[in-house]
């Protein structure tokens, strides 16, 4: 008789039912996409951030200790301490080595141009362009400035490792010193000297635009460097800083064995630094701090607009589900008054109703989750370019959520219809 009497209540309000299970729809859509997108959205917004350059800096401890303690940097010719270019494939190898998107060494030198008018120095910084590196691990990985420095306004082409007779020059150097591109300088270094074609002229619109660029073999040959690098830039992918990271950043040891677990097995910007740290001889790793708090800031922020979205859109749900749902159970005001009248309680009728409102919304919530689904990939391909992983922790959480809006929606109708006395419907009052 119970499910009889469902079955007919659903028939006969076909038309309002539909209309709650489309508002339910509705909602678990947004929900759907919006805790796909957001439970998704680190990876891709960090992707995204990754286009603009580096978050970790990886220079020798020497330089390191002078630069904190009298701000004197490497290259300054007080003190240069170099690392050892044949150890950096070892970044590949750390816990978090999927995290690592992208490094490129560099080797920073002073040389000697020589012009028609005379000598000046100017700095020169040997890099990798587009460097194919085998991995201790036996895999390969293409790497280099050209993807790290994607933002640079180049006139003329990017060079390429493989080119050791041509050079990049700043655009603030190329205008000091009359180069233009296509033109040939010679650079003396220490006791080595070349003639190179200037291959390109960028603009960085930082202090790069002074110096000149080239295939790392060559700066270290100009200068007599073989193998060593100055400092290494990494960009990772990590996860935003909390009170634990921070304090791991001060003093590790400080750390408990069970913290310690956890800050080493995540990806904070500081324990990739430690990590690296350990697999590079005499480095010190430092995040550029600007850059990684820039990243968890974005990162958080879009993770809560993604939250208040989901919210506002069950909230709406809510109240379109409580006045359909409402209107629903006035209508039927006498067919309940004589349920009361022949002897039913209150509880198995309030059960009548949200057995017939969860039937209902069961319909609306999956026929919601696959329109959401769609949703996610519709927001991942026009925001981020790439499809939206989906996320299995989505479905019980979607399946709760409209639970809990269904039930908060028939509470209106629940109270109202509790208040129904039988006499005063059955008389028309």
């Amino acid at each position: 008789m119970f499910w009889r009497m469902v079955r007919g209540a659903l028939l006969r309000q076909k038309g309002k039912m539909l209309m709650v299970a489309f508002t339910i729809a509705l909602g678990a859509s947004l929900a759907t996409a919006m805790l796909n997108v957001m439970l998704d959205v680190g990876d891709k917004v960090n992707q995204e951030l990754k286009t603009y350059g580096a978050n970790i800096t990886v220079i020798p401890r020497g330089a390191s200790l002078l630069d904190a303690l009298y701000g004197v940097t490497e290259g300054s010719g007080v003190s240069d301490k170099y690392l050892k270019e044949e150890e950096l494939g070892n970044i590949k190898t750390i816990f978090w080595a999927f995290n690592i998107v992208d490094f490129t060494p560099y080797l920073n030198a002073r040389v000697r141009l020589i012009t028609q008018t005379g000598e000046e120095e100017v700095p020169l910084v040997g890099t990798w362009f587009d460097h194919h590196l085998e991995l201790p691990t036996g895999e390969a990985l293409d790497t280099g400035m050209r993807n790290m420095k994607s933002w640079w306004d180049i006139e003329g082409r990017w060079l390429t490792d493989d080119n050791r007779n041509a050079v990049m020059v700043g655009q603030q150097a190329a205008k000091r010193y009359g180069i233009s591109l296509g033109d040939s300088i010679t650079l003396q270094g220490n006791g080595q000297t070349g003639t190179f074609i200037v291959e390109s002229v960028f603009h960085a619109g930082g202090d790069e635009d002074q110096g000149i660029y080239a295939a790392l073999p060559v700066a270290q040959t100009l200068v007599n460097q073989d193998g060593r690098v100055s400092s290494v830039e990494v960009s990772a992918l990590t996860t935003p800083d909390n009170e634990l990271s921070r304090r791991a950043a001060q003093d590790p040891k400080s750390l408990s064995i069970k913290e310690w677990e956890t800050w080493y097995c995540t990806a904070y910007v500081s324990a990739i630094c430690y990590q690296i740290d350990e697999v590079i001889s005499g480095a010190v790793s430092k995040p550029i701090r600007q850059v990684a708090e820039s990243e968890g800031a974005i990162l958080q922020k879009t993770q809560l607009l993604m939250l208040l979205i989901t919210i506002l859109s069950l909230a709406g749900s809510a109240l379109g589900i409580s006045n359909l749902v409402t209107a629903s159970v006035m209508e039927r005001a006498n067919e309940i008054g004589l349920l009361k009248a022949i002897g039913a309680y209150d509880g198995p009728i309030s059960g009548l109703v949200l057995t017939e409102i969860g039937i209902t919304g069961i319909i609306g919530g999956i026929a919601g989750y696959f329109v959401g689904l769609g949703f996610a990939q519709v927001i991942g391909q026009t925001v981020f370019g790439s499809a939206i992983d989906l996320k299995p922790l989505v479905i019980p959480l979607v399946g709760v959520l409209v639970f809990l809006v269904t039930m908060a929606g028939s509470i209106p109708s629940i109270r109202f219809l509790l208040s129904l006395r039988p006499a005063e419907v059955l008389h028309g009052r």
